[in-house]
C-alpha cells in the first residue's frame, strides 16, 4: 500500500468537492480500490501505487477542465472520469505548457507577448532578471505569476514582494492610519496580482506564515535571501544605495526579478536612480538577464498605446528643442 497527499489550491475545495462533498462521492465510485481523504486543499490518497498513478492523470484532466471552463459540473465529472479520458487528455490545449499559473475563477495567466515570454524564458538561464518597461507591460504581474508558479512547484520556500515607499506627488505623513496603513497602498499592484492568482483565504494563511511577504524595500536592509525568489518592483524609484543593498541580499537558491519604469522616477530632483545605474554597472554580468519591454507589449486598454506613443514623441520633441 502507498500513500500520497495532492495538493488542490488552485482551485476552491467547494468547486472540486462540491456542497456536502457530492462532486466528491462521484470521483470515489471511480477509484474503488483506493482510500480518498479530502481536506482543504489537500487531498490523500491510500492504495496501490498504479491507481494512484491512475488518479492523478485524472485528477489533472479535472484541474485543466475546470480552468478551462471556469466550472466542473456532475456531468463532466462522469464525462471526465468515464472511459474515454486518455482522448480528452490527449485533446489538452497544445499551449498548456505556456501557462504560468492557474488562477482565480478559472483565469489561465501565461506570458501573452514576446517579451513577456522572454522574461519567462530568461529567468530558466538566469536566476535575476531586470524586466524594464513602461506602464501595462505586464512585467510586474508577469514577474508575480513566476514567483507564484516557482512556490507552487516547491522551487523555493517563500516569495518576498518589496517596493521603494516613494511619495508621486503625495505625502505619506498626510495619509491617515498606522504605518502599514500609510504603505499598504503602494504595495497594492503586488496585492492585486496576487488575489487574482491563490484563492484568498489560501494567500491570507501564506502571509500570516510569512511564506508571502510584501514589504516596503527599507525593510531588507540587513536580511539574506535565502530559497526566495524575490521581486523588486518599481525600482526606479530606489536610490542607489538602496539599490546595492537590494542586489547584496540575494543568498543562495535565491531568485530575484527587479522591474521599473525609467521614464516615471519620482525621486527628487537631485536624487539619482539606483536602477539606471544598475543597468550601466550589471550590464554584461554573466548570471544577469535584461528584458526591455515596450509600448508592443501594453495588455491594458488600447488607448494606453496611444498615450505612451505621444508621451514618447513629446518628450522626443522636447528634447530636441532643448538641443536647438
Amino acid at each position: 500500500m502507498s500513500e500520497k497527499i495532492l495538493s488542490v489550491d488552485s482551485i476552491e475545495p467547494v468547486e472540486l468537492y462540491g456542497v456536502n462533498d457530492y462532486k466528491l462521492e462521484i470521483i470515489r465510485k471511480y477509484f474503488p480500490k483506493l482510500k480518498i481523504v479530502a481536506r482543504g486543499y489537500s487531498i490523500k490518497l491510500i492504495g496501490e501505487e498504479t491507481e494512484i498513478t491512475r488518479f492523478e492523470k485524472k485528477f489533472e484532466l479535472l484541474i485543466d477542465y475546470y480552468h478551462r471552463y471556469g466550472v466542473l459540473t456532475e456531468s463532466s465529472l462522469e464525462k471526465l472520469l468515464g472511459k474515454h479520458w486518455e482522448s480528452l487528455l490527449e485533446e489538452r490545449d497544445e499551449n498548456v505548457n505556456d501557462v504560468l499559473v492557474f488562477g482565480n475563477s478559472g483565469l489561465v495567466i501565461k506570458a501573452k507577448t514576446p517579451n513577456q515570454r522572454k522574461m519567462v524564458e530568461s529567468l530558466l538561464k538566469n536566476d535575476m532578471l531586470f524586466a524594464i518597461g513602461p506602464a501595462g507591460t505586464g512585467k510586474t504581474y508577469t514577474a508575480v505569476a513566476l514567483a507564484v508558479r516557482a512556490l507552487k512547484n516547491k522551487e523555493v520556500k517563500r516569495i518576498i514582494l518589496t517596493r521603494p515607499a516613494v511619495e508621486a506627488g503625495e505625502n505619506l505623513g498626510f495619509l491617515p492610519g498606522d504605518l502599514k496603513e500609510k504603505l499598504d497602498p503602494y504595495l497594492q499592484p503586488l496585492y492585486d496580482a496576487l488575489y487574482d492568482m491563490i484563492p484568498s483565504d489560501k494567500l491570507n494563511q501564506y502571509i500570516e506564515s510569512k511564506v508571502i511577504q510584501i514589504a516596503p524595500l527599507a525593510f531588507m536592509r540587513g536580511r539574506t535571501l535565502d530559497n526566495a525568489f524575490v521581486i523588486l518592483d518599481e525600482a526606479q524609484n530606489a536610490t542607489e544605495m538602496q539599490m546595492k543593498m537590494f542586489l547584496t541580499r540575494m543568498g543562495s537558491s535565491a531568485r530575484f526579478i527587479i522591474t521599473g519604469d525609467t521614464t516615471q522616477i519620482d525621486l527628487p530632483a537631485r536624487q539619482p536612480s539606483g536602477l539606471l545605474q544598475a543597468l550601466r554597472i550589471l550590464k554584461n554580468t554573466p548570471g544577469i538577464a535584461f528584458v526591455m519591454l515596450d509600448a508592443e507589449d501594453v495588455i491594458r486598454h488600447h488607448l494606453v498605446k496611444s498615450i505612451l506613443k505621444r508621451y514618447d514623441e513629446f518628450s522626443e520633441n522636447k528634447k530636441n528643442n532643448t538641443n536647438n
